[in-house]
């Protein structure tokens, strides 16, 4: 069965900075890394400063979702400190979705960036799609120096997914995707042809999330 991945993006920039990280730190990931079948769970924050924030979560595959202990904790079982929180949020991206690339790669504890690409593509060009990001993009960026680890997901049945492909990388830092070799591997022919087919795109560069830490200056 294919390994799985659950991922929240929000705009927090209507909600108190302090109760979202106390509610993130004290409640929600906690309770996410008791329910069996979860793995790792980690939090990011956009490179720039602006108030945006990315929870990712390995999941050891889909039906993890679907299973009692998670239900008992999500969807209509969310706390009313989860209600609250997230009702002052602006909600970027919810995505549930199924390993596609490479197979059974769990994410690297340790890493100090994560980049997050979600799209859809036209139909017409879907197959070639596939092929570029399995064949070449994909495997391209994961031999830059500093990329952990590349892999990509197709959503699976969440009747309020927006996007249908997601890819994520963990970096060793944000400056990885600045760096030459990072370029040289995402400007190809192939990527060029397929660039215009691309639709809804979201891409987000976060560091690390570290309690307590100075968030950097907005740029």
């Amino acid at each position: 069965m294919a390994r799985g991945l659950l991922v929240a993006a929000f705009d927090f920039s209507t909600a108190h900075a302090d109760e979202f990280h106390d509610w993130y730190d004290l409640e929600h990931i906690p309770e996410r890394e008791r329910v069996p079948g979860f793995g790792l769970c980690e939090r990011w924050l956009n490179v720039d400063g602006s108030p945006v924030a990315v929870a990712s979560y390995d999941l050891d595959s889909l039906a993890v979702m679907r299973s009692a202990p998670y239900e008992a904790i999500a969807y209509e079982n969310l706390s009313v400190w989860s209600k609250r929180v997230t009702g002052m949020c602006r909600k970027l991206l919810r995505f549930e979705g199924e390993q596609i690339t490479p197979g059974e790669a769990k994410a690297p504890p340790g890493a100090g960036g994560f980049l997050l690409n979600a799209m859809n593509v036209a139909p017409e060009h879907e197959a070639d799609f596939n092929a570029w990001y399995d064949q070449e993009h994909l495997p391209l960026l994961s031999k830059v120096p500093g990329t952990l680890a590349a892999r990509r997901y197709r959503s699976g049945p969440d009747p309020d997914g927006s996007h249908r492909y997601v890819a994520i990388y963990h970096l060793s830092g944000p400056e990885v995707t600045e760096s030459a070799a990072w370029k040289a591997a995402v400007d190809t022919e192939w990527s060029a042809r397929l660039r215009p087919h691309f639709r809804d795109r979201l891409r987000i560069l976060t560091r690390r999330y570290v309690r307590g830490a100075t968030p950097p200056a907005r740029s």
